[in-house]
């Protein structure tokens, strides 16, 4: 586990204090072979076990399997990390060739998410839930903002919403965010599961440990003062967007936030104060300087990231098309899966469905969707 506390250096038989660099990168694992060949028979494995990776008597046990089946080295690493919120601790991890994928047998990628065929993506929903039961958390399932889909979610360029802010765009910059910063209960941590990436999109990782000290900018940050509507991902918002909330939240040194760029600021339909959007103008100014962009995920990679401590988008890209040899030839789009978990679901019960302690209800700020007249308008 990395630590916040001053490193100590001797100096001409004197001891001074050195407080540590801010982080600027995600840590990057390098997965070697007997561990990549651990985690693919343990996918398989628990396939075989149970029905799926959201079978009831699998996730309530999720934390064991964790510990009883990853490899030592993968398990220690996400289980220190789930409770590093130190100034060295950028907030996200990079997994570098988890598994190995077998593009032949994963086949073309399907048009949309909802065409994705969830069986046959079964093992990689079983690994990413034992990183998830590594920290230790529960996978869940935020209903609302996608309509259902269970407990992990392929990420795939939709020709529907190209210019979008959402994870089905692709021809714009998906800007960083934290995910769900409309909601109070955000997802603690998420997993982004790379099964290909052809057409070599650089992913984007921000993190607020970057800037070092509380300075000026950052303190103004606190004050609940500022508006997120619901995301892209909603045709349109029937809620009032009138709830303010800060950016940082928790310690006052070494904070948590919630932003999501595109929403905040470049949505113009917003309207935050004129205090408000100037906070966040200046502090989009310091923040797109720490934007991480160098990591390009390769097929079998898996981000891992802390969502109170660090954000993430992706570059823009034409969906379908790689570069050989300097010219353009077509390929299969980008595909990649996403789990979102909680560290408790005691504390997030009144925001979950009666019967489904997995399933997070939260429409915007603490209202809930109406399950039930949903259900009934869909039968």
């Amino acid at each position: 586990m990395k630590s916040s506390i001053p490193l100590i250096e001797i100096e001409n038989n004197s001891i001074s204090m050195t407080t540590p660099l801010p982080p600027m990168a995600p840590e990057i694992i390098e997965i070697s072979p007997r561990e990549r060949k651990a985690m693919t028979n343990i996918g398989d494995l628990l396939s075989k076990a149970y029905s799926d990776y959201e079978d009831t008597e699998y996730i309530s046990k999720l934390h064991l399997h964790a510990f009883q089946l990853l490899p030592e080295r993968i398990l220690g690493i996400l289980s220190d990390f789930g409770t590093d919120f130190s100034a060295s601790q950028y907030g996200a991890i990079v997994f570098k060739g988890l598994v190995d994928i077998d593009q032949e047998l994963l086949g073309r990628t399907p048009a949309s998410w909802q065409e994705a065929d969830y069986k046959q993506l079964s093992r990689y929903g079983f690994i990413s839930s034992l990183l998830h039961g590594a920290v230790p958390a529960k996978p869940v399932q935020y209903y609302v903002q996608r309509k259902g889909g269970g407990l992990m979610h392929a990420i795939i360029p939709d020709e529907q919403m190209t210019y979008t802010q959402t994870g089905s765009g692709s021809k714009t910059q998906l800007y960083v965010h934290t995910e769900d910063a409309f909601l109070y209960h955000q997802a603690d941590f998420i997993s982004l599961f790379y099964l290909r990436n052809e057409e070599k999109v650089p992913s984007s990782l921000y993190s607020i440990r970057s800037h070092g000290a509380i300075g000026t900018t950052l303190e103004k940050l606190f004050a609940p003062i500022y508006k997120c509507p619901q995301d892209a991902n909603f045709s349109s918002s029937q809620l009032t967007d009138e709830v303010t909330t800060s950016i940082l939240y928790g310690n006052r040194d070494l904070p948590f936030f919630r932003f999501d760029a595109a929403e905040q600021i470049y949505n113009k339909d917003v309207q935050q104060s004129p205090e408000a959007l100037e906070n966040l103008v200046r502090f989009w100014e310091e923040a797109k300087k720490l934007v991480y962009n160098s990591f390009v995920p390769d097929a079998g990679d898996l981000v891992f990231v802390n969502n109170h401590m660090c954000a993430h988008g992706r570059s823009a890209f034409t969906a379908g098309v790689k570069t050989v040899n300097g010219q353009a030839v077509p390929c299969e789009r980008r595909q990649m899966l996403r789990m979102m978990s909680k560290t408790g679901l005691i504390h997030i019960r009144d925001v979950t469905h009666t019967d489904d302690p997995y399933m997070i209800m939260e429409e915007h700020y603490g209202q809930l969707f109406d399950f039930k007249e949903y259900t009934d308008r869909n039968k």
